[in-house]
Protein backbone atom coordinates (compact mmCIF):
# COMPACT_ATOMS: atom_id res chain seq x y z
CA UNK A 1 0.00 0.00 0.00
CA UNK A 2 1.47 3.35 -1.05
CA UNK A 3 0.01 6.62 0.11
CA UNK A 4 0.80 10.21 -0.84
CA UNK A 5 3.59 9.62 -3.38
CA UNK A 6 4.49 13.32 -3.65
CA UNK A 7 7.42 14.18 -1.41
CA UNK A 8 7.77 17.51 0.42
CA UNK A 9 10.62 19.69 -0.74
CA UNK A 10 13.28 21.51 1.23
CA UNK A 11 16.44 23.50 0.47
CA UNK A 12 19.29 20.97 0.15
CA UNK A 13 17.66 18.62 2.65
CA UNK A 14 18.02 14.88 2.05
CA UNK A 15 15.02 12.61 2.19
CA UNK A 16 14.93 10.58 5.41
CA UNK A 17 13.12 7.24 5.25
CA UNK A 18 11.93 6.11 8.68
CA UNK A 19 11.96 2.30 8.65
CA UNK A 20 9.44 0.68 10.99
CA UNK A 21 9.37 -3.10 11.44
CA UNK A 22 6.10 -3.84 13.28
CA UNK A 23 5.18 -7.02 15.11
CA UNK A 24 2.45 -7.43 17.75
CA UNK A 25 2.64 -3.86 19.02
CA UNK A 26 -1.02 -2.90 18.81
CA UNK A 27 -0.70 -0.78 21.98
CA UNK A 28 2.27 1.22 20.76
CA UNK A 29 2.41 1.44 16.96
CA UNK A 30 0.19 4.51 16.59
CA UNK A 31 2.34 6.48 19.04
CA UNK A 32 5.37 5.49 16.98
CA UNK A 33 3.79 6.73 13.75
CA UNK A 34 2.51 9.92 15.42
CA UNK A 35 6.06 10.74 16.51
CA UNK A 36 7.36 10.55 12.93
CA UNK A 37 4.57 12.78 11.70
CA UNK A 38 5.11 15.27 14.54
CA UNK A 39 8.87 15.54 14.09
CA UNK A 40 9.63 18.93 12.48
CA UNK A 41 12.10 17.59 9.90
CA UNK A 42 10.24 18.35 6.65
CA UNK A 43 11.59 15.85 4.08
CA UNK A 44 10.68 12.37 5.28
CA UNK A 45 8.68 9.26 4.54
CA UNK A 46 7.52 6.24 6.53
CA UNK A 47 8.17 2.72 5.29
CA UNK A 48 6.43 0.18 7.52
CA UNK A 49 6.03 -3.58 7.35
CA UNK A 50 3.67 -5.57 9.56
CA UNK A 51 5.78 -8.69 10.00
CA UNK A 52 2.93 -11.17 10.44
CA UNK A 53 1.38 -9.72 13.59
CA UNK A 54 -1.25 -11.87 15.26
CA UNK A 55 -2.84 -9.02 17.22
CA UNK A 56 -4.52 -5.80 16.03
CA UNK A 57 -1.30 -4.11 14.85
CA UNK A 58 -2.15 -4.32 11.15
CA UNK A 59 -5.60 -2.80 11.52
CA UNK A 60 -4.26 0.04 13.64
CA UNK A 61 -1.57 0.84 11.08
CA UNK A 62 -4.16 0.88 8.29
CA UNK A 63 -6.45 3.12 10.35
CA UNK A 64 -3.58 5.52 11.06
CA UNK A 65 -2.76 5.72 7.35
CA UNK A 66 -6.43 6.38 6.66
CA UNK A 67 -6.23 9.41 8.95
CA UNK A 68 -2.78 10.72 7.98
CA UNK A 69 -1.94 9.29 4.55
CA UNK A 70 -2.25 12.75 2.99
CA UNK A 71 0.09 14.30 5.59
CA UNK A 72 3.23 12.23 5.00
CA UNK A 73 4.36 9.72 2.34
CA UNK A 74 3.80 6.16 3.59
CA UNK A 75 4.52 2.75 2.13
CA UNK A 76 2.88 -0.07 4.04
CA UNK A 77 3.24 -3.81 3.53
CA UNK A 78 1.53 -6.57 5.50
CA UNK A 79 2.88 -10.10 5.07
CA UNK A 80 3.79 -13.32 6.86
CA UNK A 81 6.42 -13.29 9.59
CA UNK A 82 10.05 -13.31 8.41
CA UNK A 83 11.87 -11.86 11.43
CA UNK A 84 13.43 -8.50 12.24
CA UNK A 85 16.56 -8.75 10.10
CA UNK A 86 14.71 -9.80 6.95
CA UNK A 87 12.16 -7.07 7.58
CA UNK A 88 14.83 -4.38 7.96
CA UNK A 89 16.49 -5.48 4.73
CA UNK A 90 13.15 -5.32 2.91
CA UNK A 91 12.36 -1.93 4.43
CA UNK A 92 15.71 -0.56 3.27
CA UNK A 93 15.11 -1.92 -0.23
CA UNK A 94 11.70 -0.24 -0.39
CA UNK A 95 12.89 3.10 1.00
CA UNK A 96 13.58 6.05 -1.29
CA UNK A 97 15.71 8.15 1.04
CA UNK A 98 19.49 8.55 1.01
CA UNK A 99 19.29 8.55 4.84
CA UNK A 100 17.54 5.73 6.70
CA UNK A 101 16.29 6.18 10.25
CA UNK A 102 15.98 2.84 12.00
CA UNK A 103 12.65 2.78 13.84
CA UNK A 104 10.79 0.38 16.12
CA UNK A 105 7.04 0.10 16.41
CA UNK A 106 7.01 0.06 20.22
CA UNK A 107 9.31 3.09 20.60
CA UNK A 108 8.93 6.64 19.34
CA UNK A 109 11.04 9.51 18.02
CA UNK A 110 11.68 12.68 20.00
CA UNK A 111 11.25 16.03 18.20
CA UNK A 112 14.43 17.47 16.71
CA UNK A 113 16.33 14.20 16.61
CA UNK A 114 16.13 13.85 12.83
CA UNK A 115 17.38 17.41 12.27
CA UNK A 116 20.32 16.88 14.62
CA UNK A 117 21.35 13.59 13.06
CA UNK A 118 21.01 14.83 9.48
CA UNK A 119 23.12 17.87 10.39
CA UNK A 120 25.80 15.60 11.84
CA UNK A 121 26.05 13.34 8.78
CA UNK A 122 26.11 16.30 6.42
CA UNK A 123 28.96 17.82 8.45
CA UNK A 124 30.85 14.49 8.65
CA UNK A 125 30.87 12.90 5.18
CA UNK A 126 33.34 10.22 6.39
CA UNK A 127 30.73 8.78 8.76
CA UNK A 128 28.17 6.27 7.52
CA UNK A 129 25.91 6.33 10.58
CA UNK A 130 25.26 8.47 13.63
CA UNK A 131 23.75 7.32 16.90
CA UNK A 132 22.19 9.30 19.71
CA UNK A 133 20.94 8.52 23.18
CA UNK A 134 17.41 7.72 24.33
CA UNK A 135 15.17 8.33 27.26
CA UNK A 136 13.66 5.15 28.67
CA UNK A 137 9.93 4.82 29.30
CA UNK A 138 7.63 2.09 30.55
CA UNK A 139 4.69 0.61 28.66
CA UNK A 140 2.48 3.51 29.77
CA UNK A 141 4.98 6.11 28.55
CA UNK A 142 6.21 7.12 32.01
CA UNK A 143 9.88 8.07 32.06
CA UNK A 144 12.11 5.57 33.85
CA UNK A 145 15.58 6.89 32.93
CA UNK A 146 16.90 10.11 31.43
CA UNK A 147 19.64 8.28 29.52
CA UNK A 148 19.35 4.77 28.16
CA UNK A 149 23.10 4.58 27.61
CA UNK A 150 24.14 5.79 31.06
CA UNK A 151 21.26 4.76 33.33
CA UNK A 152 19.99 1.54 31.72
CA UNK A 153 23.16 0.11 30.16
CA UNK A 154 25.66 1.79 32.55
CA UNK A 155 27.90 2.85 29.67
CA UNK A 156 30.65 5.46 29.77
CA UNK A 157 29.29 7.99 27.30
CA UNK A 158 32.64 9.78 27.13
CA UNK A 159 33.97 6.84 25.09
CA UNK A 160 31.78 7.91 22.19
CA UNK A 161 33.80 11.12 21.69
CA UNK A 162 36.49 9.38 19.59
CA UNK A 163 36.72 6.64 16.96
CA UNK A 164 38.91 4.59 19.31
CA UNK A 165 36.38 4.99 22.09
CA UNK A 166 33.44 4.08 19.86
CA UNK A 167 35.20 0.91 18.73
CA UNK A 168 35.89 -0.10 22.32
CA UNK A 169 32.36 0.82 23.41
CA UNK A 170 30.65 -1.14 20.63
CA UNK A 171 32.84 -4.15 21.39
CA UNK A 172 32.67 -4.25 25.18
CA UNK A 173 30.02 -1.77 26.41
CA UNK A 174 27.08 -2.40 24.09
CA UNK A 175 24.65 0.39 24.93
CA UNK A 176 22.74 1.15 21.73
CA UNK A 177 19.08 0.58 22.47
CA UNK A 178 15.99 1.73 20.61
CA UNK A 179 15.71 3.60 17.30
CA UNK A 180 18.70 5.90 17.84
CA UNK A 181 20.49 5.42 14.50
CA UNK A 182 20.49 7.34 11.23
CA UNK A 183 22.45 5.54 8.51
CA UNK A 184 23.44 6.42 4.97
CA UNK A 185 21.90 4.09 2.41
CA UNK A 186 25.29 3.56 0.76
CA UNK A 187 26.66 2.16 4.02
CA UNK A 188 24.44 -0.90 3.59
CA UNK A 189 26.18 -1.67 0.32
CA UNK A 190 29.47 -1.99 2.21
CA UNK A 191 28.35 -3.80 5.38
CA UNK A 192 25.69 -5.89 3.59
CA UNK A 193 22.69 -4.93 5.69
CA UNK A 194 21.35 -7.13 8.48
CA UNK A 195 22.26 -10.80 8.98
CA UNK A 196 19.05 -12.78 8.49
CA UNK A 197 20.51 -15.89 10.10
CA UNK A 198 20.67 -14.11 13.49
CA UNK A 199 17.79 -13.75 15.92
CA UNK A 200 19.20 -10.52 17.37
CA UNK A 201 21.28 -8.86 14.70
CA UNK A 202 21.96 -5.30 15.87
CA UNK A 203 25.33 -5.90 17.58
CA UNK A 204 26.62 -7.67 14.47
CA UNK A 205 25.51 -4.72 12.31
CA UNK A 206 27.23 -2.14 14.52
CA UNK A 207 30.42 -4.19 14.80
CA UNK A 208 30.68 -4.11 11.01
CA UNK A 209 30.20 -0.34 11.02
CA UNK A 210 32.70 0.15 13.85
CA UNK A 211 35.33 -1.87 11.99
CA UNK A 212 35.27 0.90 9.35
CA UNK A 213 35.33 3.76 11.91
CA UNK A 214 32.00 4.68 10.34
CA UNK A 215 29.95 5.56 13.46
CA UNK A 216 29.47 9.05 14.85
CA UNK A 217 27.68 10.13 18.03
CA UNK A 218 25.59 13.08 19.21
CA UNK A 219 24.94 13.41 22.92
CA UNK A 220 21.23 14.07 22.88
CA UNK A 221 18.08 12.00 23.25
CA UNK A 222 16.65 11.26 19.83
CA UNK A 223 14.02 8.69 20.80
CA UNK A 224 12.09 7.14 23.66
CA UNK A 225 12.98 3.48 24.23
CA UNK A 226 10.09 1.56 25.73
CA UNK A 227 10.59 -1.29 28.19
CA UNK A 228 7.73 -3.77 28.35
CA UNK A 229 7.11 -7.47 28.85
CA UNK A 230 7.68 -8.56 25.24
CA UNK A 231 11.00 -6.84 24.46
CA UNK A 232 12.86 -9.37 22.33
CA UNK A 233 16.28 -8.86 23.92
CA UNK A 234 15.07 -8.73 27.55
CA UNK A 235 13.64 -12.21 27.98
CA UNK A 236 14.05 -14.03 31.30
CA UNK A 237 13.74 -17.50 29.78
CA UNK A 238 17.16 -19.12 30.45
CA UNK A 239 17.04 -21.21 27.28
CA UNK A 240 16.35 -18.20 25.10
CA UNK A 241 19.02 -16.20 26.88
CA UNK A 242 21.57 -18.96 26.31
CA UNK A 243 20.65 -19.12 22.62
CA UNK A 244 20.99 -15.35 22.26
CA UNK A 245 24.33 -15.37 24.06
CA UNK A 246 25.64 -18.21 21.89
CA UNK A 247 24.71 -16.16 18.84
CA UNK A 248 26.53 -13.15 20.26
CA UNK A 249 29.65 -15.19 21.06
CA UNK A 250 29.73 -16.56 17.52
CA UNK A 251 29.36 -13.02 16.15
CA UNK A 252 32.29 -11.81 18.30
CA UNK A 253 34.57 -14.60 17.09
CA UNK A 254 33.54 -14.26 13.44
CA UNK A 255 33.80 -10.45 13.31
CA UNK A 256 37.14 -10.28 15.12
CA UNK A 257 38.87 -10.81 11.77
CA UNK A 258 37.55 -7.43 10.59
CA UNK A 259 39.48 -5.55 13.28
CA UNK A 260 43.12 -4.68 13.71
CA UNK A 261 44.86 -4.86 17.07
CA UNK A 262 44.17 -4.11 19.86
CA UNK A 263 40.47 -4.32 18.97
CA UNK A 264 40.68 -7.87 17.61
CA UNK A 265 41.98 -9.13 20.93
CA UNK A 266 39.39 -7.07 22.82
CA UNK A 267 36.59 -8.66 20.80
CA UNK A 268 37.96 -12.14 21.47
CA UNK A 269 38.08 -11.22 25.16
CA UNK A 270 34.41 -10.26 24.89
CA UNK A 271 33.68 -13.68 23.38
CA UNK A 272 35.12 -15.26 26.54
CA UNK A 273 33.05 -12.93 28.72
CA UNK A 274 29.91 -14.01 26.88
CA UNK A 275 31.02 -17.61 27.27
CA UNK A 276 31.23 -17.08 31.03
CA UNK A 277 27.63 -15.84 31.04
CA UNK A 278 26.55 -18.94 29.15
CA UNK A 279 28.41 -21.16 31.61
CA UNK A 280 26.74 -19.38 34.52
CA UNK A 281 23.25 -19.85 33.08
CA UNK A 282 24.02 -23.51 32.40
CA UNK A 283 25.52 -23.90 35.91
CA UNK A 284 28.88 -25.07 34.59
CA UNK A 285 31.34 -23.71 37.14
CA UNK A 286 34.45 -24.92 35.31
CA UNK A 287 33.34 -23.23 32.09
CA UNK A 288 32.75 -19.95 33.94
CA UNK A 289 36.23 -20.13 35.49
CA UNK A 290 37.97 -20.92 32.20
CA UNK A 291 36.16 -18.19 30.27
CA UNK A 292 36.75 -15.55 32.95
CA UNK A 293 40.45 -16.42 32.93
CA UNK A 294 40.50 -16.08 29.14
CA UNK A 295 38.64 -12.80 29.37
CA UNK A 296 41.09 -11.39 31.93
CA UNK A 297 44.16 -12.46 29.94
CA UNK A 298 42.93 -11.16 26.59
CA UNK A 299 41.67 -7.90 28.13
CA UNK A 300 45.14 -7.33 29.61
CA UNK A 301 46.78 -8.11 26.26
CA UNK A 302 44.44 -5.66 24.50
CA UNK A 303 45.21 -2.87 26.98
CA UNK A 304 48.95 -3.52 26.66
CA UNK A 305 48.82 -3.43 22.87
CA UNK A 306 46.77 -0.24 22.98
CA UNK A 307 49.32 1.47 25.25
CA UNK A 308 52.16 0.34 23.01
CA UNK A 309 50.38 1.68 19.92
CA UNK A 310 49.81 5.04 21.60
CA UNK A 311 53.46 5.16 22.66
CA UNK A 312 54.58 4.55 19.08
CA UNK A 313 52.31 7.34 17.85
CA UNK A 314 53.67 9.73 20.45
CA UNK A 315 57.25 8.92 19.41
CA UNK A 316 56.50 9.39 15.72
Amino acid sequence: MKMHDALPSGPHLPLVSVLVPAFNHERFVERCLDSVLEDPYPVKEIVIIDDGSTDDTGRRIAAWIGRHGDDIPVEYVRRENKGVAATLNELAARARGDFLRLGASDDYLLPGGLDAQVDYLQAHPDKWAVIGDSEVVDQEGNRLYDSGMRDLHHADKSLYATDDGIRRAVISQWAIGGPVTLVRRRALETVAGWSETLRIDDWDFFLRLAAHDAIGFIDRNVCAYRIHTSNLSRTRDPRVRVHNLMEARDVAIRRSAMFEEPYRTLLLAQAHYIGAKIGFLERRVCAVTVHLAGYALLSLMSRTRRRMAHHVLEQA
